[in-house]
């Protein structure tokens, strides 16, 4: 495949591991008694809690919150969200963290350990801005008293497509690699039904779920797809079926006034308009990602399916789906993201976004004519963006959005020649991913595809290129949680780490990386 590609090396820097006295002394003096090591490590941890004194909570501001499911009630698995003045955006900000509320434990290891401080610094920011992405959701919901519920579903017969299909459009898809499997027919499962995930019509999401039929049940990948434009679930079932027949339990959605959720053609246009008159809903994007954190939910909850193995991927505008669910919702473990991420921000700067706007054309000159415009100009596009999609142009834009994906494997697809995708506006964001992703340790988890000459669609190779991808990354999602990727997580509060020296089920060699990781961002005691 003739690509052209950009990644990293991997670069691991050794830090200091602190042992406490009692602690060193247990590695010279193996049978020292046990209370001698005992007695001093608990005295230590109670003075290393005695010195913390926490802040107040800010709702959604603990790293990775909207992984949790999200109703009024208070956060000990729920989130509980207080309403704060309206911005610009039209939509709740959480107040800013105050010097007080930071811990005095933490500054001080930040002098001890030099980039400890600016690095959580930088978990505090990407949990600020998963925050506040969250509040942006939460701002246009209906009733998050609605509890997320099953309804059953039935095939479609008829799927609605709000745009006629080009000849060999599926053709990428059905070249989707695939396992010979014997009566694979009669082998695959399929699931129809509904979530519900707020109240109106649009709070009844449409899922089709395919799996392979197995005998000795046991918990299994899953990988979620999403749609692009005008399209709906059913278009995607060459790669469902593809995805299954590897042994993945594969999920589709249609996206918000897609499919089942549309009444006639001119649906997702007709809601894109309203959003811009009434302000009330987020039709483009955001709204469907809601709908995504909560199929996260219900697919975190199934038998079948582990859940710290949940991919997703989509085209064009599914891939944006894809990109913004994996930014908010950490749960999804390995993300491929096909011609969907570009940044706004870049192509308003520099003149480009004219192919973006035609997609979605109409929207844009009903705006042109309420601003009073001549036509469509670079201010009718922000204050478009600014009405139906807030901040997207701005600080949830892929520059600020993609490096919070690390340390989940992301591979971007793109085409080279693609207008609505430039990739002049993706130079910024990709450099800032990879280095998020070396500086963790992970750069071979990153990786970017442009294929040359390629415009906007999904070719054969890039299929080929997701199907490898996860191939690669689903057998070992599970070890994204694992202690050298979890521990660090946990700045800037304090940690204070607890073991015997002989444990030989938590073998001391076994925590030396995550130790390391974990010292350099937190003030972290072992």
């Amino acid at each position: 495949m003739a690509t052209l590609r950009r990644a990293v090396s991997t670069v691991r820097i050794p830090y200091p591991i602190p042992l406490p006295t009692a602690a060193r002394l247990a590695q010279a003096q193996p049978m020292l008694p046990r209370r001698a090591i005992i007695a001093p490590t608990l005295a230590a941890a109670l003075a290393l809690a005695a010195m913390w004194r926490p802040g107040r909570l800010l709702a959604g501001s603990v790293d990775d919150l909207a992984h949790v499911p999200v109703s009024g009630r208070e956060r000990g698995g729920y989130l509980n969200m207080q309403q704060g003045p309206r911005s610009k955006y039209n939509k709740p900000r959480l107040p800013s963290p105050t010097p007080s509320s930071r811990d005095a434990t933490t500054a001080a290891a930040g002098a001890a350990f030099p980039g400890r401080e600016m690095a959580a610094s930088a978990a505090d920011a990407g949990a600020g801005l998963r925050s506040e992405f969250l509040q942006v959701l939460l701002s246009r919901r209906r009733d998050l008293q609605v509890p997320l519920s099953v309804e059953k579903g039935s095939p479609v017969k008829n799927p609605l497509y709000q745009k006629p299909l080009s000849p060999n459009e599926a053709n990428p898809m059905k070249s989707c690699p695939s396992k010979e499997v014997e009566n694979f027919k009669e082998k695959l499962v399929e699931e129809n039904f509904y979530l519900i995930t707020e109240l109106g019509e649009q709070g009844r999401v449409p899922v089709l779920l395919l799996k392979l039929n197995d005998p000795v049940p046991k918990r299994k990948p899953a990988i979620v797809f999403l749609h692009s434009s005008y399209k709906c679930k059913e278009w995607l079932r060459p790669l469902l079926e593809g995805y299954a027949s590897r042994g993945y339990i594969c999920v589709a959605i249609d996206s918000r006034y897609h499919g089942e959720r549309a009444s006639n053609e001119t649906t997702y246009i007709d809601a894109l308009k309203s959003a811009w008159r009434n302000g009330d809903t987020m039709p483009f994007i955001f709204d469907t990602v809601w709908d995504l954190i909560k199929l996260g939910d219900h697919l975190s909850e199934r038998e079948d399916i582990d859940p710290c193995r949940i991919g997703i991927t989509g085209e064009s505008l599914g891939g944006m789906h894809a990109w913004f669910a994996a930014f908010v919702d950490t749960r999804y473990s390995v993300i491929v993201p096909i011609i969907g991420v570009q940044g706004f921000r870049w192509a308003i700067d520099n003149n480009k976004w004219q192919a973006r706007v035609n997609s979605i054309k109409p929207l844009f000159e009903e705006a042109r004519i309420d601003l009073g415009k001549s036509e469509i100009d670079t201010q009718v596009v922000e204050k478009v963006w600014e009405k139906i999609a807030p901040g997207l142009d701005s600080q949830f834009d892929a520059p600020y959005s993609l490096p919070l994906l690390e340390p989940r494997p992301l591979l971007l697809l793109n085409g080279a020649e693609d207008r609505r995708c430039p990739i002049g506006g993706l130079e910024e964001a990709t450099s800032r991913a990879a280095k998020a992703y070396e500086e963790s340790g992970s750069a071979e988890k990153f990786m970017f595809i442009a294929e040359p000459g390629i415009g906007h669609r999904m070719t054969i190779d890039m299929v080929k290129a997701a199907s490898e991808w996860f191939g690669k990354k689903a057998p070992d999602l599970d070890s994204q949680f694992d202690a050298p990727y979890s521990l660090p997580l946990l700045a800037p509060r304090p940690l204070f780490l607890l073991h015997g020296v002989e444990d030989p089920l938590c073998s001391i060699g076994g925590l030396e990386e995550a130790i390391s990781r974990a010292a350099k961002v937190s003030s972290c005691f072992f």
